[in-house]
Protein backbone atom coordinates (compact mmCIF):
# COMPACT_ATOMS: atom_id res chain seq x y z
CA UNK A 1 0.00 0.00 0.00
CA UNK A 2 1.47 3.27 -1.48
CA UNK A 3 1.18 6.50 1.21
CA UNK A 4 -0.09 9.88 -0.01
CA UNK A 5 1.23 12.46 2.42
CA UNK A 6 -0.55 15.64 3.02
CA UNK A 7 -1.45 18.40 4.93
CA UNK A 8 -4.99 19.02 6.29
CA UNK A 9 -6.92 21.98 7.72
CA UNK A 10 -9.61 21.69 10.20
CA UNK A 11 -11.10 25.24 9.72
CA UNK A 12 -13.47 25.90 12.42
CA UNK A 13 -16.35 29.32 11.82
CA UNK A 14 -17.50 31.31 15.00
CA UNK A 15 -20.60 29.22 14.85
CA UNK A 16 -18.50 26.34 15.45
CA UNK A 17 -19.10 24.82 12.04
CA UNK A 18 -16.60 22.94 10.13
CA UNK A 19 -15.16 23.58 6.76
CA UNK A 20 -15.34 20.87 4.22
CA UNK A 21 -14.59 20.80 0.11
CA UNK A 22 -15.07 18.57 -2.43
CA UNK A 23 -12.52 18.35 -5.10
CA UNK A 24 -14.03 18.84 -8.66
CA UNK A 25 -14.64 15.33 -10.07
CA UNK A 26 -14.85 13.60 -6.50
CA UNK A 27 -17.51 12.35 -4.16
CA UNK A 28 -15.84 12.47 -1.19
CA UNK A 29 -15.99 15.88 1.18
CA UNK A 30 -13.01 16.51 2.92
CA UNK A 31 -10.56 19.02 5.10
CA UNK A 32 -9.58 21.18 2.66
CA UNK A 33 -4.86 20.79 1.67
CA UNK A 34 -2.69 19.12 -0.14
CA UNK A 35 0.39 17.29 -0.95
CA UNK A 36 3.66 19.17 -0.34
CA UNK A 37 6.26 20.66 -3.35
CA UNK A 38 9.60 19.73 -3.00
CA UNK A 39 11.28 21.28 0.10
CA UNK A 40 8.26 22.15 1.83
CA UNK A 41 7.23 21.58 5.48
CA UNK A 42 3.37 20.58 6.06
CA UNK A 43 2.90 24.10 7.49
CA UNK A 44 4.50 25.59 3.97
CA UNK A 45 2.28 23.43 2.16
CA UNK A 46 -0.39 24.13 3.99
CA UNK A 47 -0.42 27.81 3.97
CA UNK A 48 0.27 27.51 0.10
CA UNK A 49 -2.61 24.94 -0.42
CA UNK A 50 -5.48 27.78 1.19
CA UNK A 51 -4.03 30.41 -0.74
CA UNK A 52 -4.47 28.23 -3.47
CA UNK A 53 -7.73 26.15 -3.08
CA UNK A 54 -9.79 29.03 -1.16
CA UNK A 55 -7.96 32.38 -1.47
CA UNK A 56 -7.73 31.99 2.31
CA UNK A 57 -4.37 34.42 3.38
CA UNK A 58 -3.39 32.48 6.72
CA UNK A 59 0.15 32.86 8.62
CA UNK A 60 2.31 29.40 9.93
CA UNK A 61 1.76 31.01 13.49
CA UNK A 62 -1.83 31.33 12.83
CA UNK A 63 -1.93 27.48 12.42
CA UNK A 64 -2.17 25.00 15.65
CA UNK A 65 -0.79 21.36 15.04
CA UNK A 66 -3.10 18.51 15.69
CA UNK A 67 -0.54 15.74 14.67
CA UNK A 68 -0.46 12.85 12.07
CA UNK A 69 -3.42 10.42 11.14
CA UNK A 70 -3.19 8.44 8.79
CA UNK A 71 -6.71 6.60 6.96
CA UNK A 72 -7.27 4.81 3.60
CA UNK A 73 -7.40 7.61 0.43
CA UNK A 74 -10.95 9.02 -0.76
CA UNK A 75 -10.16 9.12 -4.22
CA UNK A 76 -6.83 6.47 -5.17
CA UNK A 77 -8.17 2.86 -4.35
CA UNK A 78 -5.10 0.94 -2.55
CA UNK A 79 -3.49 4.14 -1.25
CA UNK A 80 -3.30 5.10 2.71
CA UNK A 81 -2.98 8.93 2.97
CA UNK A 82 -1.15 10.43 5.96
CA UNK A 83 -2.04 13.63 6.62
CA UNK A 84 -0.48 16.36 9.05
CA UNK A 85 -3.00 18.37 10.55
CA UNK A 86 -3.60 21.69 11.88
CA UNK A 87 -6.67 23.47 13.10
CA UNK A 88 -7.41 26.83 12.47
CA UNK A 89 -10.58 29.35 12.56
CA UNK A 90 -11.85 31.25 9.51
CA UNK A 91 -15.19 32.84 8.47
CA UNK A 92 -17.78 32.25 5.57
CA UNK A 93 -16.68 35.63 3.83
CA UNK A 94 -12.91 34.55 4.08
CA UNK A 95 -13.19 31.61 1.78
CA UNK A 96 -13.64 31.21 -1.98
CA UNK A 97 -13.83 28.39 -4.04
CA UNK A 98 -11.24 28.01 -6.77
CA UNK A 99 -8.42 25.85 -8.99
CA UNK A 100 -9.41 21.57 -8.46
CA UNK A 101 -12.01 22.67 -5.97
CA UNK A 102 -15.74 21.99 -7.12
CA UNK A 103 -17.21 23.06 -3.69
CA UNK A 104 -17.21 24.10 -0.11
CA UNK A 105 -19.94 23.39 2.83
CA UNK A 106 -20.19 24.26 6.70
CA UNK A 107 -21.62 21.74 8.27
CA UNK A 108 -22.37 21.14 12.04
CA UNK A 109 -21.49 18.28 13.97
CA UNK A 110 -25.30 17.02 13.69
CA UNK A 111 -24.92 17.16 9.69
CA UNK A 112 -21.78 15.08 9.22
CA UNK A 113 -23.65 11.87 8.54
CA UNK A 114 -25.51 13.63 5.97
CA UNK A 115 -22.23 13.90 3.67
CA UNK A 116 -20.16 11.76 1.91
CA UNK A 117 -17.00 11.93 3.58
CA UNK A 118 -13.34 11.56 3.06
CA UNK A 119 -12.20 8.57 5.46
CA UNK A 120 -9.58 10.89 7.23
CA UNK A 121 -12.39 13.33 7.82
CA UNK A 122 -14.99 10.90 9.23
CA UNK A 123 -12.88 8.67 11.29
CA UNK A 124 -10.03 11.69 12.77
CA UNK A 125 -10.45 15.43 11.70
CA UNK A 126 -14.23 15.78 12.00
CA UNK A 127 -13.92 14.62 15.49
CA UNK A 128 -11.52 17.01 16.29
CA UNK A 129 -13.61 20.39 14.98
CA UNK A 130 -16.28 19.63 17.68
CA UNK A 131 -13.64 18.07 20.43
Amino acid sequence: MTDIHVSAAVITDSEGRALLVRKTGTERFMQPGGKPEAGETAAETLVRELREELGLVVFQDQLRPLGTFVSAAANEPGHRVVATAFAMSAEPEDVVVQAELAELRWITAAEQDSLLLAPLSSEHLLPLAWG
